[in-house]
Order: structure tokens, then sequence, then C-alpha cells
């Protein structure tokens, strides 16, 4: 795995391109001289972890052919206050599905993805308590 971190301006905004010539932006937030340019480190952090657990999730659902629609994620974080670094203590993922699903199937996916699978839920639980929702919507 190999990232690279190019700067775009002479503030905080910058690119990082992974091997693949995949471009994702990052950037500070105003009150340190940012620009919003981009997702800021820890914002990355918690994309990764939807991220990641959606990859588990769509596949395990695909294996029990449950007939998934869409799926939407929405993460939140808590982290310590007057603290440098300033670690995540709580990370909350609630997922919308979207389709005609069986509930114990969807339950058993997220439960496998977030508790066992998915290495950057597995990396943050080491100081933040990672917990999960979900829901289920027929279109």
């Amino acid at each position: 795995m190999k990232i690279e971190i190019n700067r775009l301006n002479d503030g905080f905004w910058m690119e990082a391109v992974n091997e693949n010539g995949n471009k994702v932006h990052i950037d500070a937030s105003p009150d340190i001289g940012g620009t919003d340019h981009g997702f800021r480190p820890m914002q990355m952090l918690l994309a990764a972890l939807g991220g990641c657990s959606a990859i588990d999730i769509i596949s395990i659902l695909k294996k029990q052919k449950q007939p998934l629609e869409d799926l939407k994620i929405t993460i939140t974080g808590e982290r310590e206050t007057d603290a440098v670094p300033s670690l995540f203590t709580e990370a909350h993922v609630h997922f919308t599905f979207y389709g005609n699903l069986d509930e114990d199937k969807v339950k058993k996916a997220v439960v496998l993805s977030v508790e066992k699978y998915c290495s950057v839920a597995k990396t943050l639980e080491k100081t933040a308590k990672v917990t999960h929702s979900f829901e289920i919507l027929n279109s």
C-alpha cells in the first residue's frame, strides 16, 4: 500500500493519491488557516470506518442473496476535549438499508462487519467505543 500526498496551496490543502491514481483532498479547518477544500484527517478516519463496514456488509448480503437496493451510512464521532492528540472516544455507525431484506440477515451482516471483520473498526476500538445501529426501508 502506498499513498503520496501533494500540497496544493500555501496552506493546508493537499491531495492524497494512491497507487491506482485515485485522489482524495485533505484540508484543515478555517480556524487554523485551512480552506475546507477537503476532508480533515479525522473525518477521513470516520469515512474509512463507514466505507470499510459497507464493503463487508454488501459482500455478506450478496452471499446471503439479499436484494439490497441501496445503502446509506451516517457515521458520528466524539473526540477527547482539550487533549493533544485528541483521539476518538466514541464512534457510531448508522446504516439505512433499502430493499425487501430479511432483518435477521441484515443484523448478522452488520454485527459481523463492525464487531469482527472491519479493520478500521478494530483499529478504532482500541481508543473508542464503536457502536452501530440500522434500519431497513422498503423502497
